[in-house]
């Protein structure tokens, strides 16, 4: 039975939509990775809209209608699975240290009167639809009565009454077990790979376990949902800690939520969670001394007591967070896509609203006026001629069987006159990739790529980073925001090399701007003469740099087995050679491309060996996705004008596979017919 919503993500998010939409009558299947990733696990719990002070009114008022859902929502879990969600209306305090140094520094009464005029501000800012909630200032004789053991530098604080904890732990533990108790589909251990899409629907997700079909789908997957969609949701490492409370303590046990500057301490029933850093780099796992000494050194600032008590446990975990720090909700490109995503620091806090308001929408066509607050668009620069985020016709398949799209106003002289080329879940309009070597200058490159309107360019790691002849100052010779990067691994001639120099292209990338960039072109060639790639090497070496998070493109012979064994390991094209590198013999391996084209998954890449326009359009009339082509242009006398002939000539072989050549006849057949003509 294919279920009505497939939701992609088991954390907090999907599995608390799943519960909601299999509760008002859905059949609902919920596909996750590792259910132990999901960063609900390794978060606090804090349900503290009014103790982080959000700014953005939108985000407040979210953050305050779900908080006040909480009571309900967990008594409904509670109910459904006979566990306990840790779910307390504890309030949080937030303690204030003078400011250092000494001079200048706040006085209690100044510090209070500033808490009455915020406390004034923040209910005046907000709309009449938002009510504030109250918060209360407390000088440092009443602050540290009312919680004994703050450190002697806390001169005052706020105390925040409605807002609450609830133990994340326990609440992941009874969202899964609810999910199986009304009947939800939980498949853990799967891996998403991508989105089939045609005319703008999904018709199905491709998985590590196969294709996966529902009517509609949901993207919850947090942190990693940039590997499906070029979202802007990139993983924001937290690394956190636990101290047991010794159980004979002289000392009162610390009893509500204290949120400190960049630190946050949260009483259980038998030890403090401390957390949380904030860091960008990737999903690099691990705790660090680093990490770990700024918590504790915040921790026992606010609350000295804890340097006695015995550390119980580290770990980490990955927020998913967006360039302003908001959640993406609602629509997407897709009629039957709806994003929860991107939550960030408040995935636990939201889940009820977010759950309410997807399954609002995906059953009653209800969108909440708030939403449109959370819509991806926001990201999109109207003014913008790069790339497009999400387009309506994405398709993440290789193509061959899609309809053609009707042909924008704008499309004269543009690539994409069909469904865009996806790779790695990333759209480009353009089929013609180009390179950046064997140009007489600099500016012949910079002329060339722009004439060839490629949006993908292969820049060689190694040739950049020994400022090899003809690639000085080529990291400052495109405009990166445009231009997709496609380092590439030539000069490696074993795997192991491809594989370092891989991981120095990753970083190139970034160093350039292009932090979310994994894509590696896969060149292992040791043959010397004929420029042959070694396919052993670049096998081995695709399923290490997979395993890594690249998005691999491997070079090949015209090799139909190695070229389905590439797809099965991982990787997101196969480029088999028109003939050998540089050649311009053009296309001398047909009948094989047509195979690698016909039982391929991925998107076929022609690359090497096309001498000439008439060639391209040949390959791309073959069914291919996309084409590169490197020498063919820059040994051109005018490279510029081959540039943009190889341009014409990749969307005019693009367009005749899609319409269809006539069929071939052993006679002549008049292009007027005889009948009814007139007879003497």
């Amino acid at each position: 039975m294919i279920s009505e919503t497939v939701i992609i993500g088991g954390g907090v998010i999907g599995l608390a939509i799943a519960i909601e939409l299999k509760l008002r009558g859905t059949n609902v299947t919920v596909l996750c990775r590792d259910f132990q990733a999901a960063a609900t696990h390794a978060a606090a719990g804090m349900l503290a809209p009014d103790a982080e002070n959000i700014a953005n009114e939108a985000m407040r008022s979210l953050c305050w209608r779900s908080r006040a859902l909480y009571p309900d929502w967990t008594r409904k879990l509670e109910e459904l699975t006979g566990l306990n969600t840790g779910y307390r209306a504890c309030g949080i305090l937030a303690p204030v240290f003078e400011e250092a140094g000494g001079q200048g520094g706040s006085t209690s009464a100044t510090l209070s009167d500033q808490g009455a005029g915020e406390q004034r501000s923040r209910g005046e800012s907000l709309s009449s639809s938002s009510p504030s909630s109250p918060c209360y200032w407390l000088n440092k004789e009443a602050i540290h009565q009312y919680q004994p053991g703050l450190g002697a530098e806390v001169v005052g604080g706020w105390w925040y009454p409605e807002d609450a904890q609830v133990d994340n732990q326990a609440l992941a533990h009874v969202l899964r077990t609810a999910a199986e108790s009304v009947g939800v589909e939980l498949k853990d251990g799967i891996t998403v790979e991508g989105f089939l899409q045609q005319q703008g629907q999904v018709v199905g997700v491709q998985t590590n376990a196969g294709i996966i079909r529902a009517a509609h789908y949901v993207l919850a997957s947090g942190a990693w949902s940039n590997e499906l969609l070029p979202l802007p949701v990139l993983p924001r490492k937290g690394q956190m800690l636990s101290v047991r409370i010794p159980e004979v303590s002289p000392e009162l046990p610390l009893k509500r939520v204290l949120f400190g500057q960049d630190i946050y301490i949260v009483p259980r029933r038998d030890r403090l969670v401390i957390g949380a850093t904030s860091e960008d780099v990737g999903f690099m796992p691990n705790n660090t001394p680093e990490g770990i000494q700024k918590l504790l050194q915040a921790a026992i600032r606010l609350y000295p007591q804890l340097k006695h008590y015995p550390i119980q446990e580290f770990w980490w975990g990955f927020r998913p967070t967006t360039p302003d720090e908001l959640p993406i909700l609602g629509t997407s490109h897709c009629q039957n896509l709806t994003f929860a995503t991107g939550h960030y620091r408040n995935g636990i806090l939201l889940a009820p609203v977010t759950a309410a308001l997807i399954a609002d929408f995906i059953l009653e066509q209800k969108s909440d006026p708030l939403l449109t607050d959370f819509h991806y668009s926001r990201f999109q620069s109207k003014s913008s001629t790069s790339t497009p985020m999400l387009t309506h016709s994405a398709n993440f398949s290789n193509g061959h069987h899609s309809a053609i799209s009707p042909l924008p106003t704008d499309a004269i002289n543009r690539v994409s006159t069909d469904s865009p080329l996806i790779i790695a879940g990333k759209t480009f309009q353009s089929r013609l990739m180009t390179g950046t070597g064997k140009y007489r200058s600099i500016e012949e490159m910079q002329q060339s790529v722009a004439a060839s309107d490629c949006q993908i360019v292969t820049v060689a790691v190694r040739r950049v980073q020994t400022k090899a002849p003809g690639h000085e100052g080529l990291a400052e010779a495109l405009d990166w925001t445009k231009i997709w990067m496609l380092p590439n691994t030539a000069g490696c001639q074993t795997a192991e090399e491809a594989i370092r120099v891989a991981r120095l292209g990753r970083e190139m990338a970034k160093l350039l701007g292009q932090e979310d960039n994994n894509f590696i072109k896969l060149e292992v060639i040791p043959d010397l003469k004929y420029l042959l790639p070694d396919p052993i090497g670049t096998l081995q070496a695709a399923e290490q740099l997979v395993k890594e998070g690249f998005a691999v493109l491997p070079y090949i012979n015209a090799d139909p087995m190695l070229a389905k064994r590439l797809e099965e390991v991982g990787c997101a094209t196969v480029m088999p050679l028109a003939s050998p590198i540089g050649s311009g013999q053009g296309l001398k391996t047909t009948a094989n491309i047509q195979i690698i084209i016909e039982n391929a998954g991925v998107p076929v890449v022609v690359d090497a060996g096309i001498g000439s326009p008439s060639e391209a359009a040949q390959a791309m009339e073959l069914g291919a996705d996309a084409l590169l082509i490197n020498s063919a242009i820059a040994l051109s006398p005018k490279p510029a004008a081959m540039a943009r002939a190889m341009n014409l000539a990749t969307v005019a072989g693009r367009l005749a596979y899609l319409a269809g050549r006539m069929p071939i006849k052993d006679y002549a057949s008049p292009s007027s017919p005889l009948t009814g003509t007139i007879t003497s």
